[in-house]
């Protein structure tokens, strides 16, 4: 009696997954939905953009009747309602280290290296689906705090329109910076590999830089001030233009550059270095 051997073509074949940028989006998106940190920080991102800005515009008007000429003079109804992005942007800035250098801080990096063994399609990924969850937040956020902070300003007829000069470029702009703190921040994270070190860096960048320059003389100042990431990002959320700023488009083009090359600069070493 003979015995029948099975070709490889007659063998069952098991079904591989192929890594695609979708399938790793996915994943990601997984990842940073499961995390504890990632709820809470979007969370107090979301109150502070929508919230602060209604809290900051309820208290000026109580106290609208005591408040000098010149505060009156220079009251912006814009600069109130988005009041809330400054807190904001600490907390995602923070998120978006989180999101990769947490990885590094458990191990789990090598587990997704593992799958994607090319890298750079989970920097993407990561890039990807944390910008849109921020722009998605971020966006109503800032709609809401404005037209809610509007009808407050509404009883002392100090409120502005949507329609007014500039003012939808500084609402929808807030919530552009935002997003690109954020996306600063997973690049940063990517480059530090470490949370701590990642925290310091960004705040480092965002605040402690311009402190410094404030300090310096004004000559000196007034010129490197608007260079600076945070000034130059700032700009788009302004209605009227600082002599000693960048234009709106102008500083929130070089804003993003700043993040460009800090992520060109992550995704090379991604490459380079080991997981």
């Amino acid at each position: 009696m003979s015995t029948a051997v099975g070709t490889p073509q007659d063998r069952p074949r098991i079904a591989i997954g192929r890594v695609t940028q979708l399938h790793v989006i996915r994943s990601e998106w997984t990842k940073l939905w499961s995390l504890r940190s990632t709820r809470w920080s979007l969370l107090v991102a979301v109150i502070g953009m929508a919230g602060l800005g209604i809290v900051i515009a309820a208290v000026q008007m109580a106290h609208w009747n005591s408040m000098s000429p010149n505060d009156r003079r220079t009251f912006n109804p814009v600069d109130v309602s988005t009041a809330g992005f400054h807190f904001a942007q600490l907390a995602l800035g923070v998120l978006g280290v989180l999101v990769i250098s947490g990885e590094y801080s458990t191990g789990m990096i090598r587990s997704s290296f593992a799958a994607v063994p090319k890298r750079l399609p989970v920097l993407w990924a990561k890039l990807l689906t944390f910008g849109t969850t921020a722009l998605l937040l971020m966006l109503p956020s800032a709609l809401l705090a404005f037209f809610v902070a509007q009808a407050i300003l509404r009883q002392h007829h100090v409120q502005t329109t949507f329609g007014s000069p500039h003012v939808a470029r500084a609402v929808i702009g807030s919530a552009l910076f935002l997003t690109v703190v954020g996306l600063l921040g997973v690049a940063i994270g990517a480059l530090v590999r470490n949370t701590a070190g990642g925290i310091a860096t960004l705040a480092g960048v965002l605040f402690v830089l311009p402190g410094i320059a404030a300090i310096l003389p004004n000559s000196w100042g007034d010129t490197i001030n608007p260079y600076l990431p945070n000034s130059a990002g700032e700009a788009i959320t302004a209605i009227h233009s600082d002599p000693h700023t960048l234009s709106a488009w102008n500083g929130f083009a070089l804003f993003c550059a700043y993040t460009a090359v800090a992520t060109i600069v992550a995704a090379v070493l991604l490459v380079r270095r080991d997981a």
